[in-house]
């Protein structure tokens, strides 16, 4: 990166980190708007998932459009058109989405809506490859790190408000008794008109803000055996739209497509790490074993993370849990949301230069601290009565041990919560009421310092290879895009299959299974970078998605 790191950019970078904070609100806004969209156009719980799926899909599908394009050309086209650039564009795409997403709802058509999430998405993808590099860029690269963790607070309290903020625009309230049914389009209206200006006037923000100009002088690496794996999963997550609610097929049918897409995604990576084992050559970074664990690790980590969520606003519907009315679910979904936020604060302890002692009290201060936070917004800005929620300092209280255990190394800290993980979905599946239902939203603490720990062990060794390899790492968030609809399909599918667990109850097995494999992959990680002599102990955990 060019620029003058002598010069202090403190007020660019603060400029920049405010699309960090939209990226969070509505990515865990979605945990409200996908069961309004049950409700509101009838679908079945498959269905309702798309929207996680457009949405997802879109960051998948605008990072693999830059890298095919900058592959072909030889020209990396973000760097021609300038990271500032980069996110003006993106947030006018984005604000475009929110536009269509007016005449999508007034029209009543579901494949519309998931069409204006898509835009939206697209221009989240432009925002997000711009702005992570910008950022790190803003300063010494020392301090990356640092910077990095200031803007993934700014997310985590996008993720807090979003889902409450939302509420109070549908609902009136968070803790209203409207049913979703009732809610008047014109209330959905009025929020995305609101989100529409907001990210224009941050554009305009933008164009009008002094910000430095930042370039990347890196030569685009030549890599053509990795375009057919990546082509074979971007036809796998075009399965998905084939059963989508525009297509006549069975529901069997529907199923069959949607655990097609999954297994072809796994399949081709696995199948490539083999290839690539065999002859290096043309490769690039994916001849790099940890590189491909790391990649189906991200798509799991993703999945599972959105997965959990993106079907709890249903799951509280149901009797077993409660039968929470669309209104009075936003407090857990933005609980589970503020589990992230307190796992990432705890996390950013380790990159401050302070004495062992002090990290280790503001170890157990500062999750405590920012679980307050939670408590608060939910009280103030949704008007809840956040007592029933205290109980969760309990899963708190373990987030911490499994910190002082873990000592920020990434094998140790990703093996402890992932294990702890497969254990709180287990819990949630043979409970029900609300054990069951902390013990699912806990998963948010789990996966809260997931991302670092994968990526550090997924590009150690990589050396000239690294950046093309977070890209690849960054193109499999489309498991956000994929593993929510699984589990949805999983939900219909078993609907009444057994007596006494609803589908939908049994349908948490998924994350099970996605804790499970990043357990694995902490181990096997570990595994591969000894045979390449690399020191893992001396590996740290940073940063966050």
């Amino acid at each position: 990166m060019e620029q003058n790191k002598s010069k202090s950019y403190g007020t660019a970078l603060y400029t920049i980190i405010t699309v960090f904070f939209f990226w969070g609100f509505l990515a865990a806004s979605n945990g409200i708007f996908i069961p309004f969209c049950k409700a509101h156009f009838n679908l079945t719980q498959f269905e309702s998932q798309l929207i996680d799926f457009t949405f997802y899909g879109g960051y998948f599908i605008g990072s693999l459009g830059l890298y095919f394009a900058s592959q072909i050309t030889k020209v990396d086209f973000l760097n021609k058109l300038g990271y500032k650039n980069g996110i003006i564009w993106g947030l006018v795409l984005s604000a475009a989405g929110a536009l269509l997403m007016v005449p999508a709802v007034n029209s009543g058509s579901f494949g519309f809506i998931l069409g204006a999430f898509f835009v939206i998405a697209l221009g989240f993808s432009l925002q997000q490859t711009a702005a992570n590099p910008f950022v790190i860029a803003l300063g010494t690269p020392e301090t990356g790190s640092n910077r990095l963790n200031l803007a993934g607070g700014v997310n985590n309290f996008g993720t807090l408000l979003g889902p409450v903020i939302v509420s109070i625009v549908l609902f009136g309230g968070a803790s209203k008794l409207i049913p979703a049914i009732d809610v008047k389009i014109t209330a959905v209206n009025n929020l995305y008109f609101i989100l529409a200006g907001l990210y224009i006037a941050v554009a305009i923000f933008f164009w009008i803000s002094n910000l430095p100009k930042v370039t990347s002088d890196e030569k685009i690496e030549a890599s053509h055996k990795t375009n057919l794996p990546l082509f074979i999963i971007f036809i796998a997550f075009c399965l998905v739209l084939a059963a989508g609610p525009l297509s006549n097929y069975t529901h069997v049918a529907k199923a069959l497509y949607v655990y097609a897409s999954l297994a072809i995604i796994l399949i081709t990576l696995f199948v490539s790490l083999s290839a690539a084992g065999r002859s290096t050559e043309g490769w690039g970074a994916m001849h790099y074993p940890q590189l491909i664990y790391g990649m189906i690790a991200i798509f799991t980590y993703v999945g599972t993370e959105v997965t959990i969520q993106s079907n709890m606003g249903s799951l509280l519907k149901t009797p077993e849990f409660g039968g929470y009315s669309a209104a009075q679910i936003a407090p857990y979904i933005s609980l589970y949301w503020g589990s992230l936020m307190i796992g990432r604060w705890t996390g950013a302890i380790g990159v401050f230069n302070i004495s062992k002692s002090a990290k280790n009290i503001l170890t157990v201060i500062v999750p405590f601290f920012a679980f307050g936070v939670v408590l608060g917004v939910n009280h103030y800005f949704g008007g809840i009565d956040v007592s029933n929620l205290y109980i969760y300092a309990v899963c708190v209280a373990i987030l911490i041990i499994g910190f002082f255990i873990g000592q920020q190394k990434p094998v140790r800290t990703l093996t402890i919560f992932g294990l702890l993980g497969v254990f709180a979905m287990v819990v949630g599946l043979l409970t029900t009421g609300r054990v069951g239902l902390f013990a699912f939203i806990s998963g948010g603490l789990c996966c809260s310092i997931m991302w670092p720990s994968i990526f550090a062990l997924a590009i150690a060794g990589l050396g000239k290879y690294t950046s093309q390899g977070s890209a690849f790492l960054i193109m499999m968030i489309l498991g956000g895009s994929i593993i929510p609809p699984v589990q949805g399909i999983l939900a219909d599918t078993t609907q009444h299959s057994f007596s006494g667990i609803s589908g939908l109850h049994l349908s948490y097995i998924v994350p099970v299974f996605g804790f499970a494999y990043l357990a694995f992959f902490a181990w096997k990680a570990g595994v591969e970078l000894r045979k390449q002599g690399i020191d893992i102990d001396h590996v740290e955990a940073s940063g966050g998605h």
